[in-house]
This record gives C-alpha cells, structure tokens and sequence, in this order.
C-alpha cells in the first residue's frame, strides 16, 4: 500500500511539473532485462508530410521515452532512458516545416534530453518507436501539427498540465539522482569558495564564430582557478558541476546554500555582434540593472534553463519569496568589495572592458546570504578575447591573480592569516 501511494504521489508531481501534453512513453526493454549498457544515437532527421512535421531520433536499440510539449517559448522536450549521442557535428541547426531548432545532451546519469525548438505552438499527432526493419535501425518518430496558441492554452487549463495524445503506455516517473555536487559537505573549518562553470551538457551557452563553445572556455578557466586556490592550502573550494553536464540555475544555488559557500564565483564568456567589444568584467548582483548591456546579459543568462526544457519562471517562482527575503544588504556589500578587489588584481593581467563593475538581476546570484560574482572572462565574439582564454599561460595568470583578490578580500575582513 505504502508503495502505491508513493508512486501516486510522484505521478501527481511529475504531472505538476510538466505542464502540458505528455504525448508517448514506451518502457525500455534494456530496463526490463535489467541491463545498463547504453543506447546510442545515431541520427537526426526532419520531414514535412503534408502539414505535419515529422522528427525521427535513430537509435542503436530500442529504448523508453517520453515527449512533453512546453510553452513561453513553445517547444518538444524528450526524455530518454540511458541514451548517448553520436551525431554529426551541427546536426539539429537548420530549420524544417515547424522545427526551429533541436539541442540535445545529457541531463544527468542515465537520462538524457532532446530539445526541440518549434516556431510556434504545437500539438503531436503521433509519437511512436519504430522497430529495426532489414538495414534500418530503430527509431524514435514524432509527428507534430501546428495549433494556436489559444487552442494551446485551453487544452493546458482542460487537462490541469497533461493531455494524453498517443499514450502507449504508462508515464515513466523520472526522479532526479542525488549526486556529489549536490551534496557537498565541508568540515574543514576553512572559508568555502564555490567556482560555478557557466552552461554545460545540453547547454553550450555562447559560440565563437571559430566554433569555441563558452562552457568549455569556462570550464578550463574554472579547473584552473580551483587548482590555483587548492594550492595555497586556505580554502575549500568546490565546483557546481564536476563534468560536461547540464545543470540548472536554482540547482545552481540550492548547492551554494547547501555548502555554505563563503563566497560564489561564476564564470562565464559572452558574445556580441561584431568583434569590437572585448575584455573581462565583473557583475553583482541589483534589482536595478546598471545599464542596457548589464541587463540584456542578465536577461540571456537567467533563459538558460530553457534551453533543456527546465521551466525557468515556476523554478525561480518556488524560490522567489525566499530569496526576496534573504537576499542581504550585507552580502551585496562584500560582493561588491570583492568585485573592486578582483578589478584591482585583474587589470595587471587581462584587458577591461571600459565599465568593468556592473551590475543586474542575476538568477544565479541569488544565493542567500552569500558574496556573490558573475565573471565575464571575455567576448567570444572577439578573436583577441577567444585566443586569450584559449591560452594556458592566459587562464593561469588570470587564476593567480584572481586567487590574489579572494586572499586580499578574506584578509580585509579578518579571515585569513
């Protein structure tokens, strides 16, 4: 009895959580047989048939799945069971009938996620898998139609958040893995700096025209600052995500909080048109943002979870009171005394940009009662700036002064011998 109630109670949520129109979920054989060996795959590809838009995932086996349309803005999410992707580079960027664009990745161990962006709302007429025939290998297919959005939204406000079209059989309840970086505990006594590498997995967050993706730009500059600060022996440092995966803004600093972070540094590497705008700046975080780039950059950045299907406004929602509340003056203050710290050491080594301490609504930030600062290594878009944080000799002078701030901010307040 005890265990039935349990799975009703984490289908009433999972339903809470999708929003609207849990269109297929097919249980994997793999995960019958008990296996854990993981499908691949191995294709993309879309189709107009007539007026629907048909995508077709190729796998190496079959495989569970289900398929979940999202609104604001409009697009397909899949979640499939212990799935890796060997696909062609690029594969997923151009346009087809009511296809956009498609991103996929891994979201967590054993479940990964294809994202299907659409140009407007959507309904699917069919999802289906398509057995392995002759040569051809199994398939994931998905035929959606397009519908408006009025229609769109009385069929969410009918069926409370989930409208079964095609149901095959039953929802597959995918409760999140614990994990070691959502678990950190420290014991040390010593002062806790969390380094946040910006985007990840599914997210690869900007892209140089040279192809250079901005969450292994910070990716490198992060292990870098953490090696740095671990050297000297007077923290203990963490990092947000330990590897290439997607991980979201709330998750981001619910581990802050949990760790009990003295101070949070976020890195991340940003892009403009054209190739003017280079050098390093510092944001803080304000409800009033510091100018129209400040708050452009922090409209971007807080519409990353999107991108992985996370719906950003109710996850930001189920924390907003708490964070209005606990946000202190007191933190913002020492932020913004690191932020003049780390402009003081980084100047030495790393070019500016002409306003280098700004200011805006930073989600990631919101860490209660914590320091916080969002470090824009560079501009992507700049073949200065890329080659710069391409460049080890550039991430460890950086690193080193970097560390040289957070020493200087901690010894300022009576915190370090």
């Amino acid at each position: 009895m005890l265990y039935h109630y349990f799975l009703i109670k984490c289908l009433k949520r999972w339903t809470w959580l999708c929003v609207i129109l849990a269109a297929i979920s097919v249980v994997s054989p793999n995960s019958i047989a008990g296996t854990v060996e993981p499908t691949t795959a191995t294709a993309i590809e879309t189709a107009t048939r007539g007026k629907a838009t048909r995508f077709t995932l190729e796998l190496s086996a079959e495989t569970g799945f289900s398929a979940t349309i999202l609104p604001n803005p409009y697009r397909v999410v899949i979640d499939l069971e212990n799935v890796t992707f060997n696909l062609p580079h690029g594969i997923g960027r151009k346009s087809k009938g009511l296809i956009s664009q498609i991103r996929y990745g891994i979201i967590e161990e054993g479940k990964s996620r294809v994202v299907i962006d659409t140009v407007g709302p959507v309904l699917i007429k069919r999802s289906q898998i398509l057995p392995a025939k002759g040569k051809t290998k199994p398939r994931i297919a998905i035929d959606l139609v397009s519908t408006t959005a009025e229609n769109f939204a009385a069929i969410q406000e009918k069926e409370s958040g989930l409208a079964s079209l095609e149901v095959t059989a039953s929802l597959p309840v995918f409760m999140p893995k614990p994990t070691a970086e959502l678990t950190p505990r420290v014991s040390s006594g010593k002062r806790v700096i969390v380094i946040d590498p910006g985007h990840g997995g599914i997210d690869p967050g900007a892209i140089s025209p040279r192809k250079v993706k901005e969450k292994d730009v910070v990716w490198d500059f992060a292990v870098e600052l953490q090696q740095t600060l671990r050297d000297a022996g007077k923290y203990e440092v963490m990092m947000t995500r330990t590897e290439d995966r997607f991980m979201t803004l709330t998750d981001r600093v619910a581990f802050t909080r949990r760790a009990g972070a003295d101070l949070f540094i976020a890195i991340h590497a940003d892009t403009v048109r054209g190739q003017t705008a280079r050098g390093t700046t510092l944001y803080t975080l304000s409800d009033q943002a510091s100018d129209e780039e400040a708050e452009a950059l922090a409209h971007k950045e807080n519409r990353t979870d999107i991108i992985a299907g996370v719906k950003l406004n109710e996850q930001v929602g189920e924390v907003a009171d708490i964070l209005i509340e606990l946000v202190q003056r007191e933190s913002k203050n020492h932020a913004n005394l690191f932020s003049r710290k780390a402009l003081d050491a980084l100047k030495d080594v790393t070019t500016m940009t002409g306003k280098p301490l700004r200011s805006a609504g930073f989600v990631v930030l919101k860490t209660p009662d914590v320091p916080s600062v969002l470090i824009e290594l560079g501009y992507l878009s700049s073949r200065e700036d890329e080659e710069k944080m391409t460049s080890t000799v550039w991430r460890t002078k950086m690193a080193t002064a970097l560390s040289n701030a957070i020493d200087s901010h901690f010894q300022s307040m009576g915190a370090v011998e």
